[in-house]
């Protein structure tokens, strides 16, 4: 934040060059990638559009998993642009497993993009990206392409091992700084596409943006204070190493889950995203009156539910800049808000769980 407040500096002059080096070879570290990485000055879901009109020509096929409300933009986005979707719909809550992705493919036998949700941030779901890119390699000859919105730089992500085509993520997430910022990587085999593709673009032209990028420039104005707040996360995350940022994302994951379970409350994702944790309001408690408590008398702010979840769940974040003690005062919250909404339970039975993991 500090970093941010200082005077600005002109994106066209070498002290701005100098920085985008170094941001751009340290994205590239962070999504494990040596191709190359663009930023783009617009939210995480430009750069899914981006990944969109770059790929595909028109009347193309792709297939997205739709398992909340952000795998369920692919299939939006794809739609705006006249490539035609292929839905795998699951469960929210649940991830698609190897074997629907199978059976889709052997069926589908000209798609040529695959669409998945790292971590669905509407559901707290988490995807094996890993498996279900090899069977897609395997299966067929699409490009994987992976929201990593809310995965990246909270959960393991070897793009070019693993062999993912396409990568994004933004700004206000794991990257911890304002919104405003989108990354999106892309393997080779992703750029031959690109130059293919037939479908219109102008502001998210990625061929446009790898020749600025040649250059160490940006094609358009890019959010200049944006980019000086994340080449110092970047810097923090480099320092701490990306491995130890996963390890430390899994265990305030674990503690948070661990405490709602020991307080009697239910998790709604089967496989568990690192990022964050959503949790049923219990039925006997008004959900209005739990936000309001929570809010206003403890000063936490956590996420409502989505769609038909709304007024059902809550979702703790737990990615980005945040240690033991803050997921142990969220906990504490908690416990106060359910004592104060009638909820029964063992004092200090949650901050006891959460606190366990960590020994």
């Amino acid at each position: 934040m500090l970093k941010m407040a200082e005077p600005i500096i002109h994106h066209r002059h070498p002290e701005f060059q100098e920085l985008f080096v170094r941001v751009t070879k340290n994205l590239q570290y962070l999504f494990q990638t040596k191709g190359d990485v663009l930023t783009l000055t617009s939210s995480g879901t430009g750069a899914m559009e981006a990944a969109v009109c770059n790929l595909h020509n028109p009347g193309g096929l792709g297939l997205f998993v739709n398992g909340g409300k952000f795998g369920e933009r692919w299939g939006e986005l794809m739609r705006a642009y006249g490539v035609t979707p292929i839905e795998i719909k699951v469960e929210w809550g649940k991830s698609v497993t190897v074997e629907e992705m199978t059976k889709v493919l052997e069926a589908n036998k000209d798609v040529r993009v695959v669409y998945l949700t790292h971590s669905e941030t509407s559901t707290g779901a988490a995807t094996d990206v890993k498996a279900i890119a090899e069977v897609v390699r395997k299966k067929s000859d699409a490009l994987i392409v992976v929201d990593g919105i809310t995965a990246i730089g909270a959960m393991e992500m070897r793009m070019d091992d693993w062999g993912i085509d396409v990568a994004v993520t933004g700004s206000q997430k794991g990257l911890m700084v304002p919104p405003g910022l989108a990354f999106i990587a892309l393997s080779e085999r992703a750029w031959k596409r690109v130059e293919q593709s037939k479908l219109p673009k102008y502001y998210f032209d990625l061929k446009k943006a790898r020749k600025s990028l040649a250059t160490n420039d940006t094609p358009w104005t890019p959010a200049i204070s944006l980019f000086i707040g994340v080449d110092a996360a970047l810097e923090m995350i480099r320092e701490e190493g990306v491995e130890n940022v996963w390890a430390r994302h899994a265990r305030l994951a674990q503690s948070i889950r661990s405490a709602a379970q020991a307080l009697g409350l239910k998790l709604l994702a089967k496989s568990p995203s690192n990022a964050l944790t959503a949790v049923f309001i219990p039925e006997s408690i008004d959900a209005k009156k739990f936000n309001k408590v929570l809010k206003e008398t403890y000063k936490i702010t956590v996420a409502g539910g989505q769609g038909h979840l709304t007024g059902k769940i809550f979702r703790i974040s737990h990615l980005g800049y945040y240690d033991e003690l803050e997921m142990l005062a969220m906990v504490s919250a908690l416990e106060l808000t359910l004592r104060d909404c009638g909820y029964k339970f063992e004092p200090g039975v949650g901050v006891k769980a959460a606190q366990g993991t960590f020994f």
